[in-house]
């Protein structure tokens, strides 16, 4: 092969003797050593193996079997015995065991993620507390949302957070609403009020299922939250009220607003009342009309012909899951409500009237931290 590749080239030789040039290569290249395995020599400061096992032992120990070596190093001191140093005592952990975290600390158990699903009114709600400054004091603010609707259906100031003044406000709701027993879902985060045995027990009398938030993750309740920042951020909400009948007023003139004349935007800017009412279908023909109309006018503004109003969302969910379908099948009618008497909806705008109010005389200001 050598002397073929000297007369006529290695890569015509390869090709002749139908050899691969990559092989001749690489036998051609001198053999390579294999480097020797190096002795390790033991430090003459090493622990002896009757050493080393003593302070295994002290580490996996019932006393010192969640605390760190550097606790354990200090606390044999304080005993005045010296057994290793922190790093050697690292050392030999990591030649028997994964070095991991061997402190005392808490494990939170797993808290599965809700997910709710409400196809029309009175399915899903979602309640809350927020806070509101008044003059030297706060005052607490629940709101209890209907998510698919996105009506206030029950609201309640008072001046501290109790779980017996949340249950007198949503057994009110229950009974004004007209739920029926098992029909009801009701969402809340994890405050004292939301878990407390007494709200507990109204919910099982009533048969309405409890549905809390994962700690720590405001997300799971959206709707709550976001109603809350209509609230706060509307343009005549005061920093401070003065007195609380000046938050009650205040109150009731935005919660009559949200719920009959704020255009929705998840609602196909239609009104929560009219959606929870199931009145808005008359309202969507008559937009649809009028858009019919401006394009027969002006045909040559709709290029893409009459515009479709904006419709409200088929189905609402808290935390969707990511396979589920966003809409509902077409034709799928949702049910409607009665639109009740404006006696029998005082109660849930916050009229003095309402029993809620009654129910609750002048209670004694709870000091607090704003939302």
């Amino acid at each position: 092969m050598i002397e073929a590749s000297l007369l006529i080239g290695m890569r015509e030789a390869c090709v002749v003797l139908d050899v691969s040039s990559a092989s001749i290569y690489r036998d051609l290249e001198p053999a390579v050593a294999i480097p020797a395995v190096k002795s390790v020599t033991p430090s003459p400061r090493a622990l002896v193996p009757e050493e080393r096992t003593a302070v295994l032992d002290a580490l996996n120990s019932d006393e010192f079997a969640d605390k760190s070596p550097a606790q354990v190093f200090h606390t044999f001191l304080d005993r005045g015995q010296y057994l290793a140093s922190v790093s050697t005592m690292y050392r030999i952990l990591k030649s028997v065991m994964p070095v991991v975290d061997r402190r005392a600390v808490a494990r939170h158990p797993h808290r599965p993620m809700p997910q709710l699903l409400a196809t029309a009114p009175n399915q899903v709600w979602s309640w809350d507390i927020t806070k509101l400054k008044a003059a030297g004091h706060f005052l607490c603010l629940y709101v209890i949302l209907d998510i698919f609707s996105r009506y206030v259906v029950g609201w309640m100031l008072a001046s501290r957070e109790s779980s017996r003044i949340a249950s007198v406000l949503i057994e009110e709701t229950y009974r004004r609403q007209g739920i029926k027993p098992g029909a009801l879902i009701l969402h809340s985060d994890r405050g004292s009020p939301m878990t407390a045995g007494t709200t507990y027990e109204l919910l099982n009398r009533l048969e309405i299922e409890p549905s809390h938030s994962r700690p720590r993750v405001s997300n799971d309740n959206p709707f709550s939250e976001a109603q809350f920042k209509t609230f706060k951020y509307s343009p005549g909400f005061p920093g401070t009220f003065g007195r609380p009948d000046d938050a009650l007023a205040h109150s009731r003139r935005l919660f009559a607003w949200y719920n009959n004349e704020h255009h929705h935007s998840a609602l196909g800017y239609l009104t929560p009342a009219q959606v929870h009412f199931g009145v808005h279908g008359p309202v969507l023909d008559q937009r649809a009309l009028t858009l019919a109309r401006a394009s027969e006018l002006h045909p040559d503004r709709f290029v893409n012909g009459a515009s479709i109003p904006k419709r409200p969302q088929p189905v609402v969910w808290i935390n969707r899951p990511k396979n589920s379908a966003s809409t509902i099948a077409p034709g799928s009618s949702q049910p409607s409500l009665p639109i009740p008497q404006a006696t029998e909806s005082s109660r849930l705008t916050g009229q003095t009237g309402s029993a809620l109010f009654q129910l609750l005389p002048k209670l004694q200001p709870s000091v607090s931290h704003p939302c």
